[in-house]
């Protein structure tokens, strides 16, 4: 049980609102049980939801105590108390999630519940497929990322030695990773290569190209393709042979045609991020994969229909 003696800076606020801060981990869904229960109440009754607390009250709280630890990434995954994430592929050993435009890949110090591993660790934990009592130094974990406003394929591991294996993989450049863009205009050729080498400012969160390397710069490789254009706008499908922060984005940009909603890199249009989505994976191994070698070859694909921008400007039917 929890006791709050009510305080004049916490005077006039109704009963859910204050378990939303005082128990950060609590779904709202579990904070109305609690109450229709009878396990919050106020000077020793129980209180309903809309109950306006007064200074000097006293308020008993016979909620778990779980739920009052402040969100961090370890514990964030006890806030979600229906996840679901939404799965291209899924087995033993790995999951292909679809994170949407919008959400973080990881907390960032600020965010730790509205984030896909969270989600992904919530959504394993609720079916026991995970409990961090089980093992001390192993947590589901993202074998990539991408950037908050691009959607996609995001692989995530479910025991260690996927992870070992995915990441190897991914060093070696033994996975594909292709994304759809449209951008502005018709680029020359239609189909070929973007080259330089990037240099991120992190105070600024911005990359910046260059033809010739400099101190801090990374070389980075797009192979692209135009599969249409109208409109003044092409569909264009990226094979990324580097790794880079915001690397099709600023090498677009830098061409002269910046994604479509790209506030950052070129002109944003409402839509609160740039039509950019990692549509397949594919598990490309070169060499042996251990326990995954059964992924060898294996495409993953989003159908088109289910890419927001693809929609948004008439590209799911190209």
């Amino acid at each position: 049980m929890k006791t709050y003696i009510i305080s004049p800076d916490d005077s006039g606020q109704r009963l859910d609102r204050f378990l939303e801060k005082v128990a950060p981990l609590l779904p709202v869904s579990f904070a109305q049980r609690y109450i229709r229960l009878k396990r919050c109440k106020v000077n020793g009754k129980p209180a309903d939801r809309g109950c306006r607390l007064l200074t000097g009250d006293t308020l008993e709280l016979y909620i778990n105590d779980e739920f009052f630890f402040r969100p961090n990434e370890d514990n964030a995954y006890l806030a979600i108390s229906n996840p679901q994430p939404d799965i291209l592929f899924e087995d033993a050993n790995i999951l292909l999630a679809l994170k949407p435009p919008g959400q973080l890949s990881h907390p960032d110090g600020k965010e730790y519940v509205n984030t896909l591993i969270t989600h992904i660790r919530a959504y394993l934990y609720a079916k026991s497929e995970w409990n961090p009592a089980d093992s001390a130094t192993f947590r589901p974990a993202l074998c990539n990322r991408i950037d908050r406003n691009t959607g996609g394929i995001v692989i995530a591991a479910k025991n260690a030695a996927a992870l070992r294996v995915i990441e190897e993989k991914i060093r070696n450049r033994e996975i594909e990773k292709y994304y759809l863009a449209a951008i502005n205009g018709t680029i020359t050729p239609p189909s070929g290569r973007l080259e330089g080498f990037l240099f991120k400012d992190a105070r600024l969160n911005r990359v910046y190209v260059n033809d010739k390397s400099s101190a801090g710069s990374k070389s980075a490789v797009t192979e692209y393709k135009t599969l249409t254009a109208r409109g003044g706008r092409s569909l264009v499908e990226c094979r990324l042979l580097t790794g880079r922060t915001h690397q099709i984005r600023v090498q677009f940009a830098a061409a002269g045609h910046p994604l479509i909603g790209d506030g950052k890199y070129g002109k944003a249009d409402g839509s609160g991020h740039q039509a950019l989505y990692s549509y397949a994976a594919e598990f490309a191994f070169g060499s042996p994969a251990g326990a995954l070698d059964y992924l060898r070859g294996r495409r993953f694909e989003v159908p088109r229909d289910k890419i927001g921008f693809m929609r948004e400007l008439g590209f799911d039917k190209a």
